[in-house]
């Protein structure tokens, strides 16, 4: 009889079982998609002035409440994992010419460019220098996406290759890119003024690229020269955390 209740019992051990891996399996679903996080309006720092009054007004998307896709737009994580893996559907493909550089050390700098595809909005002769994220170039899809967009809006665009990051361009000095040097996005923003000396720039940097675009202008008040402004894009603060 004993032997008959202990074996009746064991279904009912193995539903709770199931039900626990069950809500293991949710709550960790919940944790990494963070589908608790509340949505909210981004956090503006700036000091007001005439030109920010502006930007908020032209921007209306600044002051508004941010609501991400369902299910995987709340996680940074994810959102990196399925663009990088499957990137846009018909990623376009902009037409540019790569340009090389020799750094004093010996260093091959590169940088691809890419003309308007139309004439700007005021008429002016504008240049987006773009320094992409950590080990990225110009051939990323997120790059160049956002070249196409500038294209087409008529802005000429230089973006910087980090040393070692394009796979068929071999280092011809010892170092590659790091967090700190300035030098090959220097050497791209000075081949620009030269060769159009009556473009005005917009710097912009992405992650990475954020940290390496604001230290070369706040390096010396020269950089800082025919620079409209500056955008840093998802920019990190610390390499150690």
């Amino acid at each position: 009889m004993s032997a008959i209740l202990e074996t009746s019992e064991l279904p009912a051990v193995f539903d709770g079982v199931k039900l626990a891996a069950v809500a293991a399996v949710l709550y960790v679903i919940v944790r990494c998609l963070n589908l608790k996080s509340p949505t909210a309006p981004p956090e503006l720092i700036y000091q007001d002035s005439a030109l920010a009054r502006f930007l908020l007004k032209s921007c209306p998307l600044l002051t508004k409440e941010y609501i991400p896709p369902l299910i995987w737009g709340k996680s940074g994580h994810i959102q990196t994992a399925l663009y990088g893996k499957m990137g846009r559907v018909r990623s376009p493909h902009p037409y540019g010419l790569r340009k090389y550089l020799t750094m004093p050390d010996g260093a091959t700098a590169t940088f691809d460019l890419f003309e308007p595809r139309s004439e700007h909005c005021i008429g002016e002769d504008v240049t987006m220098v773009i320094c992409p994220g950590i080990a990225n170039h110009s051939e990323k899809q997120y790059i160049r996406t956002f070249v196409d967009y500038a294209q087409k809006n008529g802005y000429r665009c230089a973006v910087l290759n980090h040393l070692g990051a394009l796979p068929n361009i071999e280092l011809t000095s010892p170092r590659m890119f790091t967090y700190g040097c300035t030098w090959e996005f220097g050497a791209m923003v000075n081949y620009i003024k030269k060769t159009y000396p009556q473009t005005q720039l917009v710097v912009v940097g992405f992650s990475l690229g954020g940290n390496i675009v604001c230290k070369y202008l706040g390096e010396s008040q020269a950089n800082q020269e025919r620079v409209l402004c500056c955008v840093s894009v998802c920019q990190g603060y610390s390499a150690l955390r």
